[in-house]
């Protein structure tokens, strides 16, 4: 099971740069720019088709996949007749939803997933269903039975039991009346919770089923892009600290000290993670798939934030160089001067290249951790 977990790991990973490189496609298309090659992985080309204009194909390292748009670049030559088609022509605003449409894709696709576990899968929740009544409890004399349902509390529907049971513990011993089903018949009870000063709060004095539950479309459509935003928020603050959690890493990789499962993870970190959630004996086999989807959903939402940061060679440095092109164009009228030339990205190889080089050490020090050094989440 945790090899299962492991390999499918790895081919959602493909799959979701796959739909980064066709979110890239999609927009440059759509805009008329040319298009010419659309490939999973890099180095030799193992297979490929052309349709139209277009070839696509699979190469032998999967680390990723490109769309390659012609006329990245002014130094960049087109075919006769195609100048109009280059990259570099096209207006800002269709350069910044090329270049943003791959992230895009990435939080499209955690937010999915999300909502495929929300609505489709399900989650372990505290359901309203009693499976005990205390002896001489407020619930045992109002007349509640193992097998009853509650489906309302003070005439309040019944939609999460975990918060709308806060009424019985917030209810100070005030009467409160309940609606329950009971062989498929609505009874309705009245009882005034009791305090229990063991836990320091009032209760009824029933004990309710944990079991899956599934959310309506609309509810995990809200909740699910709440959860995006959540994840999103957290993957932000993530990256502000990375600079400051290198060092342990560091520390962790080349000496005693143990992985921080909070810490930096690679994707190999990542696999054997997915593999360990897949294959726990502790989790029921919707958990299991449940934290394999959370796993897929923040790793996208994560690598979406992370490809907007603005450095290249990241989508978000060309599209700092695209906004740094357009302020430059909106002075040159003020000013009632020609547009400028295009900022050549060919210039900044230097500093695309040290980028670069920082990007695969960080790489290289994770490999070697995930593999010597792996976190366990203990599942």
């Amino acid at each position: 099971m945790k090899l299962l977990g492991t390999l499918a790991f790895v081919i959602a990973l493909l799959l979701s740069v796959m739909v980064h490189e066709f979110g890239h496609y999609l927009t440059a298309k759509r805009f008329g720019m040319k298009v010419t090659e659309f490939f999973l992985g890099f180095g030799k080309r193992i297979w490929s088709f052309t349709r139209g204009e277009t070839e696509f194909g699979i190469k032998a390292i999967p680390a990723g996949g490109y769309c390659r748009i012609e006329g990245m670049t002014p130094r960049d030559e087109m075919p006769a007749g195609e100048e109009s088609r280059a990259f570099y022509g096209a207006s800002t605003l269709q350069k910044l939803i090329v270049l943003g449409a791959g992230s895009f894709a990435h939080f499209v696709i955690g937010f999915l997933l999300i909502f495929s576990i929300l609505f489709g899968v399900g989650v372990n929740a505290l359901l309203s269903d009693i499976t005990q009544v205390s002896p001489n409890s407020a619930a045992a004399a109002a007349g509640f039975q193992p097998g009853d349902k509650i489906v309302e509390v003070e005439g309040k529907k019944v939609t999460n039991w975990y918060e709308d049971s806060s009424a019985i513990r917030e209810s100070k011993g005030k009467e409160l009346s309940f609606t329950v089903l009971r062989d498929g018949k609505e009874i309705f009870l009245t009882a005034a919770p009791t305090y229990l000063e063991s836990e320091k709060r009032y209760v009824l004095g029933v004990v309710t089923k944990v079991g899956t539950k599934r959310e309506g479309f609309v509810t995990s459509i809200k909740d699910s892009a709440r959860a995006t935003g959540v994840l999103t928020r957290e993957s932000a603050k993530a990256l502000v600290a990375l600079p400051t959690k290198v060092p342990q890493l560091i520390r962790q990789t080349f000496g005693d000290e143990e992985r921080d499962p909070n810490g930096l993870v690679g994707v190999v970190g990542a696999a054997r993670v997915s593999g360990e959630a897949v294959g726990s004996q502790k989790l029921d086999s919707t958990e299991r798939f449940g934290t394999f989807l959370l796993l897929v959903a923040s790793l996208n939402i994560f690598v979406g934030l992370f490809n907007l940061l603005p450095l290249l060679p990241l989508d978000g440095g060309h599209m700092a160089v695209a906004i740094a092109d357009a302020i430059r164009a909106f002075f040159a009228r003020l000013r009632g001067r020609p547009r400028p030339a295009a900022i050549d990205v060919n210039v900044l190889t230097p500093l695309t290249m040290g980028v670069f080089a920082v990007l695969a050490v960080l790489t290289v020090i994770l490999l070697i951790a995930d593999i010597f050094n792996p976190v366990s989440l203990n599942l």
